[in-house]
């Protein structure tokens, strides 16, 4: 049986262990840069601090970790209340149970609860599987948006930073 749980400081290592599976899966297993530090730092802030996402596990009988979703609130100018699902992973030999599923009915509640109006999340051109998967729960895709970022030396650049100011 499969429970769902909100994830706790001393999971931050676990959390970093499934994103490096995420990107395997991805075909980018070099590009995981995070740390557990800094996923530390942003999940599971100190007294005070700015929490910038909030992390759910899947785990099975015994504490096996299964899978997780990651998310974060967003605003829409023209709507209001938004929620970002930056991740949702389900490891290879867990695949099939109805996981993924219910890890994205509970993101989708922690966003009705929270009165967002729209759940979004992006999912890679040639994952088949998940696209159709995200059709069947109403999910529609915007092809007319293209998404666009600025990262590392062209995000220190528009902001005027030269590299050693950054940090």
């Amino acid at each position: 049986m499969t429970t769902i749980r909100e994830a706790r400081r001393e999971d931050a290592g676990l959390i970093l262990e499934l994103v490096r599976g995420l990107a395997e899966y991805e075909r980018a297993p070099d590009a995981v840069q995070v740390t557990e530090a800094e996923l530390l730092r942003d999940g599971f802030p100190e007294a005070g601090g700015q929490r910038y996402f909030e992390t759910i596990l899947a785990e099975e009988e015994g504490g096996e970790a299964s899978g997780f979703a990651l998310f974060h609130p967003v605003y829409s100018t023209w709507r209001g209340r938004a929620m970002h699902l930056e991740d949702l992973f389900v490891r290879p030999q867990f695949r099939g149970r109805g996981i993924g599923r219910a890890l994205l009915e509970k993101v989708a509640a922690i966003a009705v609860e929270r009165e967002c109006v729209i759940l979004f999340w992006h999912v890679l051109d040639w994952n088949t599987p998940a696209i159709e998967f995200y059709k069947t729960l109403g999910a529609e895709p915007l092809e007319e948006w293209r998404r666009m970022r600025v990262r590392d030396e062209a995000l220190r650049a528009l902001a005027g930073k030269a590299p050693s100011e950054a940090k």
